[in-house]
């Protein structure tokens, strides 16, 4: 006892240290202390509290702990009659399972446990925090969100948001948000709950409010922008999944301003980067909050200012800084892409926004994939706009870092980037011809005999693009590399969409007489046999 008590403190608050005690192999020997049934618990407590203090270092501590089987012996820990026991290996657990090495599938390797874990809220706040923290992490997939769901996390979740304490309901509201992305089923049960007096889980009434409403309450001015942040990220998750319409007053009145608020320059660059794109996911799809969101609180020229993020010590920036310039340059492209999704005004008004298109050439080349990605989406957003093809795209030739991101691109950019392409390739965009002399028939051709459907899609829809009142030289230039043989796969194709593109593909390349003189007679036995079929 003595000695673990000396180990304790000698780690506390000191990083060295824990590397020093992990790499000289006392782990081992602290997880023989927990398995050994004859030792008294309360060596067995001041062992895993030991644990959970190595814990609290570095990534790389963290990571030795897990490769050394620390996880399962906590878990197994949890089965302990000593309450004393318990908490200190649901706190040590809740340490480890904040660092994406965390091995979340061991939650699962018993269908009892997550259940377990939702039995120990009740005893105390310090097992709601871990709990809830546990839980948080290991609510990674839709299986695991309806296990969860289907052994009462909703009820237990709905009821610790009333908690008085900020740190239980912060990773309570994480844990809710988690539960509820992309999940339809989760989403309305959470948007059903509603919250009684439970003394037993030590928390406070609310009289019967659903959980919408009380999401909202944790979104007012008052509450720490954290935590409004948190609720915000739920009700739109909710808003996503089919709980909760475009048009309620939730959303409109509440979580579309809350997240506007958020995206301000006085808050955190962290909180910034999460509003915007929770935004960006929000107003995705629907049009009408697309509109309300481009006309409030100067939302455009505050997702500008993300753009002209200066780090403190330029020319030479530090890796943290060239990150937080990343992250603010993709959540900008992302709130961005789906603001101009649909209204040609609110494009307008995009573009016109101090610099914006030199902002997304820059993120074409970025450095970073994830920037790229959001570049590529927002250009492909604003390229919907009839009159900027026409003007903005041709100054400042957007096609020429286009083409260069669709070489040796992932299958995410390239997708992307070729649905733009699609777009620049229309007969009155002036960077068609641009295009055609870059090689982009190659590349088209390429991409119709890729193995996903999308890009099997964009190649041969593209090609229809370009061969629309095209010039002959043209269409026999696409017909020779394509190939007969390949139109012919292409019109068995099962998705109907490719199928249908290839068609007008076909149509377009015999549009006029002397065209169809020419290319019949080099390929009229061919297509024939291929239109027959």
């Amino acid at each position: 006892m003595e000695a673990i008590v000396c180990l304790k403190n000698s780690v506390i608050g000191s990083n060295r240290q824990k590397g020093s005690v992990i790499t000289q192999g006392v782990v081992p020997r602290l997880l023989q202390l927990l398995g050994d049934a004859s030792l008294p618990v309360q060596i067995k407590v001041e062992a895993t509290i030991t644990l959970g203090s190595l814990a609290k270092g570095t990534e790389d501590h963290v990571k030795s702990l897990v490769d050394l089987g620390v996880v399962p012996v906590l878990i197994n820990g949890l089965a302990s009659e000593e309450v004393k026991l318990v908490e200190s290996s649901l706190c040590c657990l809740r340490t480890i399972f904040e660092y994406p090495c965390a091995p979340v599938d061991l939650i699962y390797r018993d269908d009892h446990l997550p259940l377990h874990l939702l039995n120990l809220v009740p005893h105390s706040v310090s097992n709601q925090v871990s709990v809830t923290t546990i839980l948080k992490a290991a609510c990674k997939t839709a299986e695991n969100q309806n296990l969860l769901c289907g052994q009462g996390a909703v009820q237990t979740l709905a009821a610790l948001l009333c908690s008085p304490h900020y740190k239980v309901q912060m990773p309570c509201l994480l844990c809710v948000a988690n539960m509820c992305y992309k999940n339809n089923k989760v989403s309305a049960e959470v948007a059903s709950s509603r919250i009684n007096i439970c003394q037993s889980l030590l928390v406070c009434s609310f009289g019967g409010k659903s959980v919408p409403d009380l999401l909202v309450c944790l979104m007012a001015r008052d509450k720490p922008s954290e935590m409004q942040m948190a609720a915000a990220k739920c009700v739109t998750y909710m808003h996503r999944a089919g709980a909760l319409s475009a048009e309620d007053p939730k959303i409109l009145f509440k979580t579309l301003p809350c997240l506007v608020r958020l995206c301000k320059k006085d808050r955190p660059w962290e909180e910034r980067v999460s509003a915007a794109e929770t935004l960006a996911y929000l107003t995705e799809v629907d049009t009408e909050l697309q509109r309300l969101a481009s006309i409030s609180n100067h939302l455009v020229p505050t997702l500008a200012e993300f753009l002209r993020y200066q780090p403190d010590t330029p020319p030479d920036p530090s890796q943290k800084q060239i990150k937080i310039a990343q992250d603010l340059m993709q959540a900008a492209f992302k709130a961005f892409a789906s603001l101009g999704a649909n209204d040609e005004d609110i494009r307008k008004k995009i573009i016109d926004t101090d610099n914006l298109m030199d902002h997304i050439v820059n993120g074409l080349q970025d450095s970073s994939p994830e920037v790229c990605l959001s570049a590529v989406r927002c250009l492909h957003s604003l390229s919907r706009s009839v009159q900027q093809l026409r003007t903005t795209f041709q100054d400042h030739s957007v096609w020429r870092p286009l083409m260069q991101l669709l070489q040796g691109a992932s299958d995410d950019i390239l997708t992307v980037a070729s649905s733009t392409l699609c777009n620049l390739l229309l007969e009155f965009s002036p960077s068609k011809e641009p295009i055609l002399e870059s090689g982009a028939v190659d590349l088209l051709c390429g991409l119709t005999r890729c193995k996903e459907p999308a890009l099997r899609l964009n190649g041969i829809w593209a090609l229809m693009n370009m061969a629309f009142q095209a010039e002959q030289k043209i269409k026999s230039q696409i017909l020779n590399n394509l190939g007969t043989d390949q139109i012919f796969r292409l019109l068995s194709d099962p998705e109907v969409d490719v199928l249908m593109k290839t068609l007008g593909l076909l149509r377009n390349l015999l549009s006029t007489k002397p065209h169809i003189d020419h290319i019949m007679g080099l390929h009229g036995n061919q297509i024939m046999q291929v239109s027959s079929k």
